[in-house]
Order: C-alpha cells, then structure tokens, then sequence
C-alpha cells in the first residue's frame, strides 16, 4: 500500500474501499476514479462531497465545504486507483482489455524503465494485478495507456528520441570518458562532453559512468575524484583558498562543485576556531548588562606624566629599545587585563555553538575578529614588560649561560605569565610574573648545568670555558652571513609549507618569537600532530639537503 497520499481525505476514503466494498463494487469504483482522474484540471479546487460521489455515488455527511486542489487530487487519485485494485487480487486475463508491464511499455516506446516511472508520477495510471496466479506486479490498462499519449503527445516523443542505451553506447561513453580523464577532465565536465558528442542526456552519461565505477573498482574512471572528501584534502583546499585561489579554480582541480568548495573551507575554518587558544580567567563583571563598553574603551591616561626610562648601559640596539615602552600604571595594568580576557570570553561564547558542518561565515568573523583584538591585548601586555625579563636574565647571566638565551627563555615564560594571571586578586602582574620567570630559570639552569657535567673529562676544560675568546667584529659578521646563506640554501629545498613551519618554530624570522607546535598549527589550520609530522620530514629533508651541499656549519 503507499503511503503518500497528500490529502487525508482521500487516503481514509481509500480505507473504507478496501475494507468494506465487495469486488465488484471496488472494481467499479476504481474505473470511476480513473475516469474523473482524467477529467481533473490542476488549476481547480473541487469538493469533496462532489469526488465521493463521482467514485462511490454516495454524498458524506461529513467534510461538507472541505474542497481539495487539483494538483493534489490527481496525485491522491492515482494512489487510490493502485491501492484498491491491489486488493482486489485481480488476473490480468480478468480486465477485459489488454495489460502492459512495465517491460513492455520500456520496449513499445523504446524508453528505460526509469522513464515509465517517471511517467506513472506524471500521471500514466497503474494498477496491480496478480500475474501467473502467483506474483503481484504494476500492470496498465491498454485504454490507460493510450490517455496518457493523448493527453502527453510531446512528452512520449521526447521519451522516443532517447532511446535504451546499447552495450555499445556504454562502452563508447567508458572509453570517451577515460580518455577525458587522461586529460585532466573532471567529472561534471566529461559527462557534459559526452552528453553533447552523443546526443544525450547528462543524467543518462553520469549513471553510465558511475555505474561503470561500481562495477569495475580497480579500473575506476573516477577513484579519487568522487566520494567522500579525505581531511588531508580538505586540508589542501583550505590552505590553497587561503593563499588567495578562488572556488573556480579549487572546484575545477579537485572536481568538486563551487558549493563543495565553499562548505569545505566554511567546515575547515570551523575547526581551526575549535582549536584556538581561548582560555580565559572568569570573573563575575563579565556578565553584567551594559558592561561591555566600558570594558573594550580605550587604555585610560595615567594621572600623572611617565618619564622615560633609560636602559642599562651595554645594551644592544633592539634591547635598548624596549625602555622605550612606558611602563603600565596599576589602572592601566587592570583594564588591560581584563579586556584581554573578556574578549577571549566573548569568543568562547561564541565558539560553543559553533556547529563545524553547519558554521555562519558571520559567526566565525566574529570570534576571528575577538581573538586578534585580544593577541593585540596580549602583546600590548608583554611589551609593556619585557625589560622585567632583561633584568631578570642579567642576574642569573653567568660564564656558562648565554644571556640571550636567558632572555628568549624569560620571554616564553612571560608570555605564559600574561595568559595565566587572575587581574582580579589586585596583585601587579610585575611581581607575578617575576615569580614565573625566576621559577623557570631555577627549574632549567640546573638541568643545564647537569647536561654539560656528562661531557667534562677534566678542570681545564671547565676554566677555558670561562677564558674570553671573543673575536674581532669582523670575523663574527662574516661568519653569521655565511650562517644565513646557508640556512637560505637548506630551506629552498623545502616546500612552502616546510619552510613555514621550519621558519615559525625556530625563530628564524627574527621580526618575531619562535612559536609552539599547537601556535603553529593555529596559524596554519592544522592540528598540532600534523605540524609535529611535517616539521620531523622537513628536518629529514634538510639533514639531507646540508649533506648534498657539503654545507659545514660554522663555530
């Protein structure tokens, strides 16, 4: 029995049919229905109480006034005439005038089955019948079938046109297609050409095609191109589209659609949002109603002028230039504090209803724009106290321990100090993040110093160690050039990605601070593990290109 009929009416009316009528009665009643089916005009609205009558010669008393359009009525009348007739156990012997299968009329009109279907859904009325005693089967009354080509003269003939594909058809289209292929054609274009060069419909192409592919999986004309799309795809089309390549050029090298394109890049974009660093210190202010203009206005003043420090003599340039950054006051240390972790709030917010599959570009843009505010927030912080981290270091500088590597270490823990201090205790952030920064330093120093007492063998070594063996400028400036060039050579050997992450995570551009795998992964829309694999083959590439190039590196 089907089950979508569009109008209940119709469907209960069925019910009573086959329920209570006897056979002749639903005999007639489905001769009825099919004889006021072709009358229906789809642009009317008739009355129920008139179409019971039409079919049972009886007028309800219920559903007076109910009217049902004609676009539906035909639907439901189709339906009711297959439904009734299958309960009638009808031979097709008993019809009193020829039946078609489905079959037959395939081969009479020289269509595929899938055409007829299409016609039984346009309205080409079908009924059941019990053929061979045995089986039930759809089956068309001859006169059934001759309305509907009355009534659909141009739809049979353009059914006509296309004719059953012959197996020399298909294997025309396999043959044409795997050429295309060869050619670097995708597959929404081939079955275009294919269609045009034989005069056939894209649709019958494209189910050729694919049925050939599940039939033949190691001969496959499309293995890669269709299906499910790989993360390490998507991966791809995300970072070429974020280089600046449109959805035309990335539909048209991975075969996919425009839409394909767009909704990869939107899930991708989503899942580099997730893994964003948006841990933030609560407080109950952030929840107050108004709060948020007062939180995100500009830094206040201080109340009186801050002189200009001056750095320790002996600095280098880019050292000194760090007393150049005023000092915070205590408002001011506040308000940023808090403003940097309201904004990574007002983000988290956001990014908890972020659905990955189904993300509004709006929304994305929106926690995008939180989280650069609040880096920008963040590094205002730490500018505003790296010189702490130079005070710092030049009390724990000794022989053995290299000054700028103190300082580099100091800043990493300073930077650590900015996202883990709680502004609402009323402590200053300097003592905080003095406390950090010296806990580090006690905690890798010694482990310096235990490393390096493997390799002593003997006193003399620990007091060249501390021998000045400084050389001239000169020499020092010609060796670090030397240095660059040859790490410009080692990483032209790597690809665009390697270089980055090679770059990024050694601070080779020295415009900023070496960054973590997780800080990486970040910028770059990957997770932390997959930067972790492309950072170990990058140095495996660069092992070996220094051994190609018989680079030595120098003291």
């Amino acid at each position: 029995m089907n089950t979508g009929y569009l109008n209940p009416l119709i469907k209960q009316l069925r019910d009573q049919q086959i329920r209570v009528a006897s056979r002749d009665k639903k005999l007639e009643h489905v001769n009825r229905a099919e004889k006021l089916l072709a009358e229906i005009d789809q642009q009317r609205e008739y009355p129920y109480e008139y179409l019971c009558y039409r079919i049972t010669e009886y007028r309800p008393e219920t559903a007076a006034g109910v009217a049902l359009g004609g676009k539906e009525l035909a639907h439901d009348l189709r339906l009711f005439v297959e439904d009734v007739s299958d309960s009638v156990d009808l031979r097709p012997e008993e019809a009193g005038e020829p039946v078609h299968t489905v079959d037959e009329l395939s081969k009479m009109f020289k269509v595929s089955t899938k055409t007829i279907s299409r016609w039984r859904e346009q309205g080409l009325v079908s009924r059941r019948f019990l053929f061979d005693g045995k089986r039930k089967r759809v089956g068309f009354l001859r006169s059934s079938v001759e309305r509907f080509v009355t009534q659909n003269e141009s739809r049979v003939k353009r059914g006509e046109r296309f004719s059953l594909i012959s197996d020399e058809e298909r294997r025309e289209m396999v043959e044409r297609a795997r050429r295309l292929v060869r050619a670097g054609g995708c597959p929404t274009e081939v079955a275009k050409r294919i269609a045009r060069h034989l005069n056939r419909s894209v649709e019958t192409v494209r189910s050729v095609l694919k049925q050939y592919d599940e039939q033949n999986p190691h001969h496959a004309l499309f293995p890669e191109q269709t299906g499910v799309l790989t993360d390490e795809v998507k991966q791809r089309i995300y970072q070429q589209h974020r280089r600046g390549e449109s959805a035309e050029a990335l539909a048209r090298k991975f075969c996919r659609s425009k839409t394909v394109v767009y909704s990869v890049v939107n899930e991708m974009r989503a899942r580099r949002i997730l893994e964003l660093p948006l841990d933030y210190i609560p407080n109950e202010t952030f929840e107050q109603p108004g709060i948020e203009k007062k939180i995100l206005a500009p830094l206040p003043a201080p109340e009186t002028p801050v002189k200009k420090a001056r750095g320790p003599s002996g600095l280098p340039p880019y050292l000194m230039s760090l007393y150049e950054v005023p000092l915070l006051t205590r408002e001011q240390e506040y308000h940023l504090f808090r403003q940097f972790n309201y904004l990574k709030y007002k983000a988290t917010k956001l990014r908890d209803k972020l659905n990955p599959t189904a993300a509004r570009a709006s929304v994305m843009d929106e926690i995008e724009a939180l989280y650069d505010q609040a880096v920008k927030v963040k590094n205002e912080i730490v500018q505003a106290n790296l010189r702490l981290v130079v005070s710092i270091a030049k009390r724990h500088v000794s022989a053995s321990e290299d000054f700028f590597a103190l300082v580099s270490d100091g800043n990493m823990s300073l930077i650590r100090a900015v996202e883990k201090f709680d502004f609402s205790r009323g402590n200053k952030f300097s003592t905080y993040a003095s406390w950090a920064i010296m806990k580090n330093y006690a905690r890798t120093i010694p482990d310096e110093y235990k490393r390096r007492d493997r390799f002593r063998t003997s006193q003399d070594e620990m007091f060249q160690a501390a021998q000045d063996n400084r050389g001239d400028q000169l020499r020092a400036e010609t060796g670090q050039r030397l240095r660059v060039e040859q790490v410009e050579k080692i990483l032209s050997h790597l690809d665009e990605r390697e270089r980055m992450i090679i770059v990024s995570r050694y601070g080779l551009d020295h415009s900023r601070e070496p960054l973590t795998l997780k800080e990486v992964g970040s910028e770059m829309g990957v997770t932390k593990e997959r930067i972790r694999q492309i950072e170990a083959r990058a140095l495996d590439k660069a092992r070996q290109a220094a051994e190609e190039e018989h680079i030595e590196l120098l003291d």
